[in-house]
């Protein structure tokens, strides 16, 4: 009987969320910087000062507008992301999982623009702004990316909405104080937990930014992985070298052992996901509240046991 009861559930929450009135507007600068005349400028800046950091001559706009690398960018662009229906309605449908949640959010002004492939910067959410540099998301093949495989990956349209989330948790997970390694994993493990409740159709790979052989490698080493972290007393270690080996975007990570062929990079960021997932099975606890919650105590909570 329990399956059907949580089924239901389920699906009151999803329709609940559904109901709630959301609508997206996406101003497209890229466009209208791209296709504004000389003579438009004045215009443009007055409506988008943040766009137009004073300081810079007008030519050095009016230069990046007729120059034909940007222009072929611009076009490369256009020819995937013309029509973006697709992803507003993406947009609205985030948005209200993102109300549901957080009530009191305000729904962002969103602006689409074509920036200098500032791959750590895809999606700004600055308050009522949000900001996607489409540039970004053209496809992993594109020829104009001169990137390493692991960054190139999630250059996907795919990529857009997990990159929003991850823009929006910055203002509501409370940042890393003490900088063990444990403290990391568990902070990527919240931000990885929103992705969970926001974008509850996407696979573990998307939210992750993983392939799908990526996210079967974590499961089927994870007891492995945690062994080597305990047994290594990294949990608690302040090493700043550990952050670059298990938590932050790399090719691969550094056990220094055979096995970093095969594995991604951000394997700490995953064990820290499965980690407040298993406390928050455990616990029962207000997202809010999770997001303020320090490590140590969501880690002793969590009653996380690596999966055989």
């Amino acid at each position: 009987m329990t399956v059907f009861v949580s089924c239901d559930k389920k699906s009151k929450v999803e329709k609940e969320i559904e109901e709630i009135p959301v609508t997206i507007k996406v101003e497209r600068f890229d466009k209208l910087f791209f296709e504004a005349k000389p003579e438009d400028l004045g215009k443009l800046k007055k409506e988008f000062p943040f766009f137009f950091p004073p300081g810079n001559d007008d030519n050095v706009w009016l230069e990046k507008m007729q120059n034909p690398l940007w222009r072929e960018l611009y076009t490369e662009v256009q020819k995937k992301y013309s029509n973006f229906e697709l992803i507003q309605n993406e947009l609205e449908t985030l948005f209200k999982h993102i109300k549901y949640n957080f009530p009191k959010t305000k729904t962002p002004k969103v602006i689409t623009v074509i920036s200098e492939m500032d791959y750590n910067n895809k999606v700004i959410y600055a308050d009522s702004l949000l900001i996607i540099s489409l540039e970004l998301y053209l496809g992993k093949e594109h020829k104009f990316y001169q990137f390493p495989n692991y960054l190139k990956q999630n250059f996907e349209e795919k990529q857009m909405m997990p990159d929003v989330v991850s823009s929006f948790a910055l203002n509501k997970i409370s940042p890393v104080t003490d900088k063990t390694l444990l403290s990391q994993m568990i902070y990527f493990g919240k931000e990885l937990y929103l992705k969970d409740l926001l974008l509850p159709d996407y696979s573990d790979a998307d939210k992750m930014g993983y392939t799908s052989e990526q996210i079967k490698w974590c499961e089927e080493n994870e007891s492995y992985m945690w062994r080597y972290f305990l047994e290594k007393e990294m949990l608690y270690s302040y090493d700043s070298k550990l952050g670059n080996r298990f938590v932050n975007p790399a090719p691969f990570s550094k056990f220094y052992l055979e096995i970093d062929n095969e594995s991604p990079g951000r394997v700490g960021a995953w064990i820290g996901w499965q980690m407040v997932r298993s406390y928050m099975k455990n616990n029962d606890v207000p997202i809010e509240e999770l997001l303020k919650m320090n490590a140590k105590e969501i880690f002793e909570k969590s009653k996380y046991k690596p999966k055989k």
